[in-house]
């Protein structure tokens, strides 16, 4: 209970008179109280920041050791801030498990899709003349940009080297964080740009696509040829760099990122996943359609089936370039967001399936099944309260064991069988 709230309650019961004389008593103290708290917080905001100082410090003589110049040292590091909100954000976890069609359904949107259209328009010889250099279909390029930044209309809002230098100061994830800031540090002298230009995540991700430092450094070009890469001010410069990172990634050319398909009735849904990838001939040949319901075709393309929904959601089949999609983001929910966008920019209808509505999660939930499937010999790994690779795995073994749908998806009848009580809600 707050302070606030606990006077509020031990006043209500009591007369003004006896409210009175009890105020009189517990102010004191409560100044007390509130002076110790504030001095405590004080002696750590000073513990910290003396701290922040000399890891700042070490960082400015490995900057100086990676021929960053003594100008540059002295104009950023004695301006650099601990963003406590950094760390916070870092340490944060979501109360509720992101279900695939809360995750979907907000981001591949009738808005993201017409302004895509209206960028294309924008960028029309800039977009084909990338494809025709990279093989990256313009569509593609439209669809990061969008899921990213919204086509640029929100690139974040932390100062980013502020932001690098306060992980790499924290003991979490230094060692990754260090080599990010001092590569922010290089590129900012680099490419002359300000520290207050350097806007993004609060994790370091810069620009209209959202590039860490190190993706910057090595990937980005100059796309509209004014001799400098920036990609806050340049759409030029950030489409021009996404095709050149994603076919650095491995993109096919030619080749789809996937597309819904339907499933046979008595589909073995064991099959399904990326330890299961056949020939698009071996999956015609056991039914697999096109969405449509028209033939999937047939070749020696390999793919894989997902479910990420379950059995009761849509079906999507994956190609090579889905594992580039999710070089960028090792997400499958957002692999498939972006074809599904990119499809639509491109013309498409979207998905034919209806999202079903499936029960939101709280962490604890998953810890509970994480910790159940465990204790029945169904390794998921140390519970988490993440569902991932091992946690589904665990899950459909589980169900072959039980004789249940095997789609690897924590449905209620799951839940139900290992007894789990929830709290949920639906999405």
């Amino acid at each position: 209970m707050r302070l606030a709230s606990f006077k509020s309650s031990f006043f209500s019961i009591r007369s003004p008179k006896e409210t009175k004389s009890y105020a009189s008593f517990l102010r004191p103290s409560l100044r007390m109280s509130m002076a110790l708290l504030l001095a405590g917080a004080t002696m750590n905001s000073a513990l910290a920041n003396e701290q922040f100082a000399s890891c700042t410090a070490a960082l400015a003589d490995k900057a100086k050791q990676e021929g960053v110049s003594q100008q540059t040292i002295d104009d950023v590091f004695p301006r650099l801030v601990h963003q406590d909100r950094v760390i916070e954000l870092d340490r944060s976890q979501p109360e509720f498990v992101q279900t695939f069609p809360g995750y979907f359904s907000k981001r591949v949107t009738d808005w993201r899709t017409e302004k895509g259209k209206e960028m294309y328009a924008k960028h029309d010889k800039l977009l084909h003349k990338l494809s025709e250099k990279y093989g990256v279909p313009p569509h593609y390029l439209l669809a990061f940009w969008g899921l990213e930044t919204n086509f640029g209309s929100y690139k974040g809002k932390m100062p980013v080297l502020d932001s690098l230098a306060t992980l790499a100061c924290d003991k979490r994830r230094s060692t990754y964080f260090t080599q990010e800031f001092l590569v922010a540090v290089k590129l900012m002298e680099r490419e002359k740009l300000q520290k207050e230009e350097m806007i993004g995540s609060w994790a370091g991700a810069m620009g209209h696509t959202q590039f860490m430092p190190s993706a910057y450094t090595h990937y980005a070009i100059d796309g509209d040829g004014d001799g400098q890469i920036n990609l806050w001010a340049s759409e030029e410069d950030a489409l021009s760099s996404a095709a050149n990172f994603l076919a650095n990634l491995g993109w096919e050319r030619a080749f789809r990122w996937g597309r819904e398909v339907q499933l046979p009735e008595n589909f073995d849904y064991q099959e399904s996943g990326y330890k299961n990838r056949k020939s698009l001939s071996e999956w015609h040949a056991q039914g697999v359609k096109k969405a449509d319901g028209s033939e999937l075709g047939e070749g020696d393309t390999t793919a894989y089936v997902i479910v990420p929904a379950g059995h009761n959601g849509p079906a999507f089949i994956a190609y090579k370039n889905f594992r580039v999609i999710m070089r960028w983001n090792n997400s499958e929910f957002y692999a498939i967001a972006v074809g599904v966008l990119a499809d639509r920019i491109a013309g498409a209808s979207g998905i034919k399936a209806t999202l079903p509505d499936l029960p939101a999660y709280n962490r604890k939930d998953i810890i509970a099944l994480q910790s159940k499937l465990n204790d029945l010999g169904f390794d998921v790994g140390k519970p988490d309260g993440i569902i991932g690779p091992a946690t589904r795995e665990g899950i459909r073994n589980y169900q072959i064991s039980n004789n249940m749908i095997a789609d690897g998806f924590p449905g209620l009848e799951v839940m139900a069988a290992l007894n789990i009580d929830l709290e949920t809600t639906t999405s």
